[in-house]
C-alpha cells in the first residue's frame, strides 16, 4: 500500500497504523481486548453499561494514538443507556450478540480496508474510466467522489461507537468530530428523551446489521461550483447571470404534510445541513439534518473525511439505507420501530436514495436581503442541484441551435426525457473524448448523468426554523436554484408553515405568465432591495401578489421586465 495517497491522507483519522505496508491496530492490549469482547460476556466480563463504559475507555487509551481521553461523563452515558433506559431482553441481547459482533467488525477493519482500497480505483472499470473513489479526505475546493461499501461504513461506524477515531488533528482539517463518546455524555449530564431515543436509532441499526450485514454501496460526493472559469462549464455566478438567464422556471408542487425522506418518488433531498456535515447529530442537536443521520446511520461515516463546506460547495450523498422509523421532531423526536428500506438499487449497486447536503445563512436577520448574500444562497442551492453533464449538453445543443432562449424548453424537455437518456449520456461520452478530459473526470461525469436524468429537487424550509430564514425569499431561492439546474421539478414540503399558504399560488401565477429565472431573479432582487432598505416591510409574496379582489388585474397590468 505504500504511495497511495489516499492512505497517507487518512492514516492521521484512523485509529490504525501502517506497519511493513499493511494496516494494524496500534497495540497488542486493544487488539486482545476487541478479541476478548468478540467472544462474548463469558470471555469478556462485560455485561453492563458500566462496565462496557469503562472497557471502551481502556480500549481507547491503549491504543495510545491521543491523549485525548473519552469526553467526561462518556463512561455515565453508557451505564444510563444499557443499564437503564434499554429494556432488559433488549440489553442482554446487546451482550451476548452485537456487542461481541461489533468487536469482530472492528477486528476485520485493517483488512476491510486494505480490500477496500485494492479495489476502489477499479471501480468505474465497467464503465470504461477509471477514478478516484477510495477514501480519502475529499478536501475543500477539490471534487470528488469516496465510494464506500456497507460494511466497511458498517465496520467505521462501530469505531464512532467505541470513541475510537483520534481526534487531535481533525480541527486543523476542519474536519466535523465523528466519535460518540460526546453523544453519550450528553445523554447523562443533561438527560433528554430526544437523546435517548437518537441512541435507540444507532442501536437498532446495529441490531439490525448484526442479524444480516448489508452488502451495496454508498457514495459520497464533494461538489465544487469553481470561484473562476477552468474546465468546468459552469463557474460561481452573478447578479448579471441570474439576471439574463432564460432558463424556464421548472414546476412546482406544493404539500402541506409529509416529511422530504418520505417523498415517494426518485429524486434529489436537500439535507438542511450544518457546514460541518451531520450538525449536531453526535451531540444534543435533534433537527431535520441530526434526524436524518440518525435514520440513515451510515451517513455518519462521512463526517470521518469530508471537512467543513465552504461557501461555493455541497456534499451528496446517494445509496444510504434507511432502519428506524420515527415521530416527533426536535424535543419530541422519538425511535419508533423498525423500517424496511424496499427503495431499488441502480446499477452501481447503491439505493436511489439521493441527498444533497447544503447549509445555509445561520441567524442572518435584516443581512439576508443584502444582495451579496442572496447570492451566497442562490448559488449554495445551485451548486447542490447543479448536475455537470447535463449542462454540457445543455450548452452544445444551444450553441449548434444558436437561438436558446426560443429552445430552451424543448432542449430541457430533452434531457427530462427518460427514454432519451442513452442517446444524451453517448453524445456526452463523444465529447469528452473530443475534448480530451481526463478518464478520472470523464467518470464522475458519466456517473452522474447515468443516475440525474429526470430527478426532481424535494426540499422545504431550508435555512429557516433555527437558522432565521426568510420562508417566502428561500422557497423562490431554491425554485430558481433547481431551474437553473435544469431539473425538472420542485416539490416543496412546508410543514403548515403559515407563511408559504400561498406559495402554490403565487408559484401558479408566476407559470401561467411564462417567466423565466432571469425574470423571476429580477423581481427576487428588487424586492430584497428595498427590504435591505426597509423601503418595504411586506413579505415577497404580498410584494408581488397583493392580496384582494383585483389580484389577476394588478398582476397582469405589472411591468415584470
Amino acid at each position: 500500500m505504500e504511495g497511495r495517497e489516499d492512505v497517507k491522507s487518512m492514516l492521521p483519522f484512523l485509529p490504525l497504523v501502517l506497519r511493513s505496508s499493511t494496516l494494524s491496530w496500534p497495540s497488542a492490549a486493544a487488539e486482545e481486548a476487541l478479541e476478548a469482547l468478540s467472544r462474548g460476556p463469558e470471555h469478556s466480563h462485560v455485561d453492563s453499561g458500566e462496565v462496557m463504559g469503562v472497557a471502551v475507555a481502556d480500549i481507547k487509551h491503549s491504543l495510545g494514538l491521543s491523549s485525548e481521553p473519552l469526553a467526561p461523563f462518556a463512561v455515565e452515558g453508557y451505564a444510563l443507556f444499557f443499564d437503564e433506559l434499554l429494556p432488559r431482553n433488549d440489553s442482554d441481547k446487546w451482550y451476548k450478540e452485537v456487542l461481541p459482533f461489533l468487536a469482530r467488525l472492528l477486528l476485520q477493519l485493517p483488512s476491510l480496508l486494505e480490500t477496500h482500497w485494492r479495489k476502489a480505483d477499479s471501480f468505474f472499470d465497467v464503465k470504461r474510466c477509471r477514478a478516484m473513489t477510495g477514501l480519502r479526505l475529499l478536501e475543500q475546493q477539490e471534487p470528488g467522489v469516496v465510494v464506500l461499501s456497507q460494511e466497511l461504513i458498517a465496520a467505521l461506524v462501530a469505531c464512532s461507537f467505541f470513541s475510537l477515531f483520534p481526534t487531535h488533528k481533525r480541527g486543523s482539517k476542519h474536519l466535523p468530530m465523528i466519535n460518540f463518546d460526546d453523544l453519550f455524555a450528553s445523554l447523562y449530564k443533561s438527560y433528554s428523551e430526544k437523546q435517548e431515543h437518537k441512541v435507540k436509532c444507532i442501536v437498532h441499526y446495529f441490531e439490525r446489521i448484526c442479524s444480516s450485514m448489508p452488502k451495496r454501496f454508498v457514495f459520497f460526493e464533494r461538489k465544487v461550483l469553481p470561484l473562476e472559469g477552468g474546465s468546468s462549464t459552469m463557474s460561481y455566478p452573478t447578479s448579471d447571470f441570474w439576471s439574463k438567464s432564460v432558463i424556464p422556471l421548472c414546476r412546482v408542487e406544493v404539500l402541506s404534510s409529509g416529511l422530504i425522506e418520505d417523498h415517494f418518488a426518485e429524486s434529489l433531498k436537500v439535507d438542511f445541513a450544518n457546514k460541518y456535515l451531520g450538525g449536531g447529530a453526535l451531540n444534543r442537536g435533534c433537527v431535520q439534518e441530526e434526524i436524518l443521520f440518525m435514520i440513515y446511520p451510515e451517513l455518519i461515516s462521512g463526517m470521518l473525511f469530508l471537512p467543513a463546506m465552504a461557501e461555493n460547495e455541497a456534499v451528496k450523498m446517494v445509496g444510504a439505507e434507511r432502519f428506524s422509523s420515527y415521530t416527533g421532531y426536535a424535543s419530541s423526536f422519538q425511535f419508533s420501530g423498525d423500517y424496511v428500506d424496499k427503495t431499488d438499487v441502480d446499477c452501481f449497486g447503491r439505493r436511489r436514495t439521493r441527498f444533497i447536503a447544503i447549509d445555509a445563512l445561520c441567524s442572518p436577520g435584516k443581512r439576508q436581503y443584502e444582495l451579496q448574500l442572496v447570492l451566497r444562497e442562490i448559488n449554495k442551492a445551485f451548486c447542490g442541484f447543479w448536475d455537470e453533464p447535463k449542462h454540457t449538453k445543455y450548452d452544445t445543443l444551444s450553441k449548434d441551435n444558436n437561438c436558446p432562449s426560443a429552445l430552451a424548453e424543448d432542449c430541457i424537455r430533452d434531457f427530462n426525457d427518460n427514454s432519451k437518456a442513452p442517446e444524451v449520456a453517448l453524445d456526452l461520452e463523444r465529447e469528452l473524448k473530443d475534448k480530451d478530459v481526463p478518464h478520472s473526470e470523464a467518470a464522475t461525469l458519466s456517473l452522474s448523468l447515468d443516475q440525474e436524468e429526470s430527478i426532481g429537487i424535494v426540499t422545504g424550509n431550508w435555512g429557516c426554523g433555527a437558522f432565521g430564514g426568510d420562508p417566502q425569499l428561500k422557497s423562490m431561492i431554491q425554485w430558481l436554484a433547481a431551474s437553473q439546474a435544469l431539473r425538472p421539478s420542485l416539490t416543496y414540503y412546508t410543514f403548515g408553515s403559515e407563511a408559504l399558504q400561498n406559495l402554490a399560488k403565487v408559484s401558479e401565477w408566476i407559470l401561467m405568465h411564462k417567466w423565466t429565472v432571469g425574470d423571476l431573479w429580477n423581481m427576487l432582487e428588487e424586492y430584497t432591495s428595498q427590504r435591505f432598505k426597509e423601503e418595504t416591510m411586506l413579505g415577497f409574496f404580498l410584494w408581488l401578489l397583493p392580496s384582494g379582489d383585483d389580484d389577476a388585474m394588478t398582476l397582469d397590468s405589472m411591468d415584470t421586465t
